[in-house]
């Protein structure tokens, strides 16, 4: 369990970053594509051997919020591993934009705690509405690898049409040099586009057939 001191103080006993935009999201550093085999978070807190491996959040909150709590622990935990995408906490139209906000800050606050430990690290690119692309870039790099998932968004036709138009600007905000994609992939995305598989992260497909459902 964190002790005291760490569930008071929101990791800023850990570090304080300058931060960017109105909000002051610590910012990460570009990171160009590193191949390697990914695996959910749950299967990488029993990973032994983290040598060619990545580790990605697509799966329900849930399952990390424990990084947040206890983030001295974790993050020694991830480092072992080649490559870590941030933890993507969920963003809703519905929720409060403080809480949005929020999330945001947290998954760039582990994110940037990992680089400075010298991790690889991949930035799990989320938003909500339109009205969300006033922060939610804030603070990604530009022109590196990100990692975007549309798991759960495609069976709703106004979810699916939010998610295209942040996709879009996305590509125009952070000019990505490479997408890796979990998920199903509409046809309007576009860029230097890696599938992966849902569940363990394998290459699937690269670009060219990009417009396959999985």
């Amino acid at each position: 369990m964190p002790n005291r001191k760490e569930r008071f103080w929101n990791n800023l006993e850990k570090r304080i970053f300058e931060g960017v935009g109105p909000y002051g999201f610590p910012e990460l550093k570009p990171e160009k594509f590193h191949q390697c085999e990914y695996i959910r978070f749950i299967e990488a807190q029993n990973c032994k051997n983290g040598e060619g491996l990545g580790v990605h959040f697509f799966i329900d909150d849930f399952h990390f919020d424990k990084i947040w709590n206890m983030l001295g622990r974790y993050s020694k935990m991830l480092s072992k591993f080649d490559a870590v995408l941030t933890p993507q906490w969920s963003m809703y139209t519905d929720w409060p934009k403080a809480v949005n906000i929020w999330d945001h800050y947290k998954s760039h606050y582990v994110g940037a705690y990992l680089q400075e430990m010298g991790v690889r690290v991949y930035p799990s690119i989320a938003w909500s509405d339109k009205e969300s692309y006033d922060w939610c870039f804030d603070g990604e790099p530009v022109g590196g690898c990100v990692a975007v998932g549309s798991i759960g968004m495609m069976k709703d036709i106004e979810a699916k049409k939010l998610f295209v138009y942040g996709y879009d600007a996305m590509l125009e905000r952070l000019q990505p040099e490479t997408i890796m994609f979990w998920g199903t992939l509409p046809k309007e995305c576009r860029g230097n586009i890696i599938r992966m598989d849902r569940g363990q992260g394998r290459f699937r497909r690269e670009v060219g057939e990009k417009h396959i459902d999985v």
